[in-house]
């Protein structure tokens, strides 16, 4: 496991970020796109072959591989009848020149609680569906592994785990000799989604007055604020502001922002969630 070092961030934000905000002052970007632009983005399924579903993300650069793993567990007490969604993630230590070996810090934590959040909340997984006989649930076990960090994890992350999940096959419950139910993986099934309220999260950088869509690392390193809005058809089913402060007028200019990028994330997405 690893993290990124506050250390090296201030450190590499301090030469480049006078330049990065001279750029956006006169609305121009350090790799020149629009403000309004995001990255390229591809996104491939099935990667991982020993996962019940899985998903490879490339936002420009920025690169992240999504695990699904099915098993059985005990649900929620507040949710006895529904299953269960555990998200994680995990910085690979090559993933950047800034990252270094040791546990999940605070930026992964919170990435992963920000993707689990709008999955969670928008009825893209009919979760009733997963409760099982015998008090026992479906567990979904979503893995985030970061390849290469060159910002804008979040929206990364959540196109790589629901393309995941859509990617998801669950093995069938069954019971053995003692009555006990386990799952059979012969005998799988895909998972009940409702692809038209995928959750799609959407990132808004901020630089003095100016904001802008999908932020790469080093535009990440002089941010003055930062909020991501979660966008399950035409509701905001999470928002996450994680620096700075935003003005009423600011926060609806964001809004306007984040629902062009939200069109073109799903633009991505089309072929993957029409896929059986």
């Amino acid at each position: 496991m690893a993290s990124v070092s506050p250390y090296a961030r201030r450190f590499i934000s301090y030469l480049r970020r006078e330049q990065i905000k001279r750029l956006a002052a006169s609305k121009n970007r350090v790799d020149g796109r629009a403000l309004d632009q995001t990255r390229e983005i591809e996104i491939k399924t099935g990667v991982v072959k020993t996962a019940d579903g899985s998903a490879e993300v490339k936002l420009g650069k920025t690169h992240v591989i999504a695990g699904v793993k099915v098993g059985l567990g005990q649900p929620f007490p507040d949710a006895p009848d529904e299953g269960v969604l555990v998200v994680s993630a995990e910085v690979l230590p090559h993933a950047s020149p800034y990252t270094e070996v040791g546990p999940p810090d605070e930026s992964a934590i919170e990435l992963a609680r920000v993707v689990d959040r709008g999955i969670r909340h928008c009825g893209y997984v009919d979760f009733k569906k997963l409760a099982v006989e015998g008090g026992k649930a479906y567990v979904l076990w979503v893995d985030l592994y970061i390849i290469n960090d060159d910002g804008n994890l979040v929206d990364a992350a959540n196109l790589a785990s629901v393309a995941a999940l859509k990617n998801t096959q669950l093995p069938a419950v069954v019971k053995d000799e003692s009555g006990a139910v386990k799952l059979d993986r012969n005998n799988k099934s895909p998972l009940p989604l409702e692809t038209s309220k995928v959750p799609v999260a959407v990132s808004v950088g901020k630089i003095a007055n100016v904001l802008f869509l999908d932020p790469n690392f080093e535009e990440e390193l002089s941010l003055d604020g930062r909020v991501t809005f979660t966008i399950s058809e035409d509701r905001i089913v999470a928002a996450q502001k994680t620096l700075g402060y935003f003005t009423q007028p600011e926060l609806e200019a964001a809004l306007d922002l984040a629902i062009k990028g939200r069109d073109r994330y799903l633009e991505a997405l089309k072929s993957i969630l029409g896929s059986s």
